[in-house]
């Protein structure tokens, strides 16, 4: 597994490790929800946490390096949109270790989480948790097969997985399976569009019935 260290090193190397727009997933699952409180699980510099803030969500960003969140804090300091209410509070923590919270969020998004499978378990079980009663969990990563089948994304087997592994690492929680797929992805690269094979998956908390 990377080190914090590495990580900050990483984002210390370039203005922006990741793109400054959200991921096209996290646009098209979450337009037409209702704002409300979401967690970004390993959310990097926030890309994903800056646009839905901006669009009247009040947003937690969790992340291990300081200078990932330190970035995301000017960026969101920085923006000249005009903005919802929304807000942004940065926590630093690591998302193996760390709890996340108990049922404290309407939406809990984890994006491509490049981490090995006994560590990847325990920070979705964490993240399951941290979902309200009737909240929304969405996992999305590069997917196995996107090693031999797709472009970009980790050269490494063990730091990818499918909807099936996200589904066996959570399969003790009772969720509303939403949606559950290996989707497709468009990528530029020099120029020529190529694709990306990436594991889309979307459980909902069920409210109790009283």
């Amino acid at each position: 597994m990377s080190s914090q260290q590495e990580w900050n090193e990483r984002y210390s190397s370039s203005d922006l490790v990741w793109s400054v727009g959200p991921n096209v997933f996290v646009e098209e699952l979450t337009t037409d929800m209702t704002p409300a409180r979401v967690l970004d699980v390993a959310g990097g510099e926030g890309r994903n946490a800056l646009w839905l803030a901006d669009r009247g969500w009040d947003a937690t960003l969790v992340d291990f390096s300081a200078v990932a969140l330190e970035r995301a804090q000017t960026l969101w300091a920085q923006r000249t949109a005009p903005r919802g209410a929304g807000s942004l509070a940065i926590q630093q923590s690591d998302v193996v270790a760390d709890s996340l919270g108990d049922q404290e969020f309407d939406l809990v998004l984890v994006c491509y989480l490049q981490i090995p499978p006994l560590s990847r378990r325990v920070a979705l079980q964490s993240s399951a948790r941290a979902v309200a009663e009737g909240g929304t969990l969405i996992v999305i990563a590069h997917h196995s097969d996107n090693l031999h089948g797709g472009v970009g994304g980790p050269q490494n087997p063990e730091l990818l997985y499918s909807e099936q592994d996200v589904l066996d690492d959570l399969a003790e929680s009772d969720w509303m399976i939403v949606r559950a797929e290996r989707a497709t992805r468009a990528v530029v690269v020099n120029g020529d569009e190529r694709i990306a094979l990436d594991t889309v998956v979307v459980l909902r908390r069920p409210k109790p019935e009283r």
